[in-house]
């Protein structure tokens, strides 16, 4: 259903705490924020880059950030709706750029290396500064692949365990037990099939989203969700303005035991909170399941 908790007071109520807000998610664009305190003492770290800088600094500010407050960017992949070529030339100061490995020949085309931090990762787990773990995994998308991420977010009262997952093409076994069992999971419901007959787009651009290494529909959106399991919410991401409607995509999450937030191209979500929680007391807060809500856009 839509509705819930109004955007000002879910502000309010995840306070200080590590968050995530999706700034924008769409074929135009897509930036996820992940903040840990607040105000100008607050550390940054971006999902992805596919806005320019300008929309990025842009919509942080809304928020209350700068761009330099930037620690780290975890690159999923490196198309240009997830690194928008303008940032080449405009690279964030103090940042982390995070790319897989096997992404390095396209890092390079793109000039990202010019960059005096880039670190590579692959398929160990690597730490993330101040905020704790990041295991990717590399799914199907085009040519070179799509990293999943698994972070565990630490802080004083446990982890909580982010999963987040776009572009994936299909749903692989090793991708649900990658993110079995986090509790808030960011993933892609993308297109709705039989919109995507309809649209009118060539058949060659409708066989690269539904063959298994473009995007995934919202029934395998849910299918995957199911049997991940996240036990708390439920982030969907990358909706075709096209193909798909924020009710269509919500839809076969009714009546869940998570929360949902249906992103957007044009406007950021509110704030999704991330505090860490020991395994008893997850455990105990799974027991009850809670109604679903589909949370609008921050602004």
């Amino acid at each position: 259903m839509l509705g819930g908790m109004s955007d000002s007071s879910r502000m309010e109520a995840v306070g200080g705490g590590a968050r995530m807000c999706v700034l924008a998610s769409g074929s135009s664009g897509n930036c996820t924020v992940l903040a840990f305190g607040e105000g100008a003492r607050a550390r940054l770290v971006l999902i992805d880059a596919g806005l320019s800088p300008r929309q990025t600094a842009l919509r942080l500010g809304k928020l209350g950030f700068h761009l330099r407050q930037v620690t780290d960017v975890l690159f999923t992949h490196l198309d240009r709706d997830h690194c928008a070529p303008a940032w080449s030339q405009a690279l964030l100061q103090r940042a982390t750029l995070r790319i897989h490995k096997r992404h390095l020949s396209r890092a390079r085309r793109q000039h990202l290396l010019y960059h005096t931090r880039t670190e590579l990762f692959g398929d160990e787990p690597f730490r993330l500064p101040n905020v704790g773990t990041a295991h990717a995994a590399l799914m199907d998308h085009d040519d070179f692949g799509v990293a999943a991420f698994r972070l565990s977010i630490e802080d004083g009262d446990g982890a909580h365990d982010l999963g987040f997952a776009t572009d994936l093409g299909r749903v692989r076994d090793d991708l649900i037990e990658h993110l079995a069992g986090v509790e808030t999971l960011a993933i892609e419901s993308n297109y709705d099939p039989e919109m995507q007959r309809r649209s009118g787009r060539p058949a060659f651009l409708q066989r690269r989203i539904m063959g298994g290494a473009g995007h995934l529909s919202n029934a395998e959106c849910c299918s995957a969700v199911r049997a991940i399991g996240p036990t708390e919410h439920v982030v969907l991401l990358h909706l075709s303005r096209q193909c798909n409607t924020r009710e269509l995509a919500a839809a076969g999450h009714c009546g869940a035991a998570y929360r949902v937030t249906v992103s957007t191209q044009h406007e950021p979500t509110g704030w999704v909170e991330l505090r860490g929680r020991r395994r008893e007391r997850r455990r105990a807060r799974t027991a009850a399941p809670a109604a679903a809500i589909v949370q609008m856009g921050l602004f």
